[in-house]
């Protein structure tokens, strides 16, 4: 199995992408990919809707479970953990995100904000069997099959033994998929197109089972327990 080293470039690249967007820097693109519809609909602020992979539809967490989000972003100011009155912690590369989830968090609610930490998904910073719910969105398609291997591994580590672990993955036969993926390689991050086979195959040989799924415009969730 492959250690940090051999991932560090890449959770470094992916960082970096995310930075410049939490900070709102404009990444500037060739007038060709500029043309591109899938770049007027994120202009006209209608491609955000498609991107988003809505896990509480396979498992809303519940009032005091404890529950990570890996690769958080800044959920918790846009999703609506304080209804669900559950415990939020999180862990994500961007330095960014973690510094603006850490300042405001305890504001909006200093009960269910339990912090975010700063790292990659295949290093959680935090204890074996510690959730009842861990959730990774949006960032799956970033990195080989192989390094998901090593971050199912990980979920399961924390996961109490009832726990589940839902995320998405990106369905390379979905008709907005090789233009995002054109899209995604000008704001600095590479997407690997796995089949939905193939992620299948790895969540089964990383010992999970898959009890639902839910395709999206462009990603598909799964629910697994180990």
């Amino acid at each position: 199995m492959s250690d940090r080293n051999d991932w560090q470039s890449q959770v470094d690249a992916i960082a970096l992408r995310f930075n410049r967007e939490f900070r709102g820097e404009p990444i500037p693109l060739p007038p060709e990919v500029e043309e591109m519809p899938i770049v007027q609909e994120r202009k006209a602020g209608l491609l955000a809707a498609k991107l988003t992979s809505p896990f509480w539809q396979l498992a809303q967490p519940k009032k005091q479970q404890r529950c990570l989000d890996i690769g958080c972003g800044v959920s918790f100011l846009i999703y609506p953990w304080r209804d669900w009155e559950a415990q939020f912690y999180g862990q994500d590369v961007s330095g960014v995100a973690r510094d603006l989830l850490n300042a405001r968090g305890p504001q909006l609610n200093s009960k269910l904000f339990k912090g975010v930490k700063l790292g990659a998904a295949h290093q959680l910073e935090y204890e074996p069997k510690q959730f009842d719910l861990a959730i990774a969105t949006g960032f799956s398609c970033y990195y080989p099959l192989d390094y998901w291997s090593l971050v199912l591994s990980e979920a399961k580590r924390v996961l109490k033994p009832d726990g589940f672990f839902v995320f998405d993955v990106l369905n390379p036969e979905a008709t907005l998929a090789e233009n995002w993926a054109i899209l995604e390689t000008y704001q600095g991050a590479e997407v690997h197109l796995e089949s939905i086979a193939d992620w299948q195959k790895m969540i089964q040989s990383a010992g999970g089972q898959i009890a639902k799924t839910l395709p999206g415009e462009l990603f598909q969730l799964y629910k697994v327990k180990f």
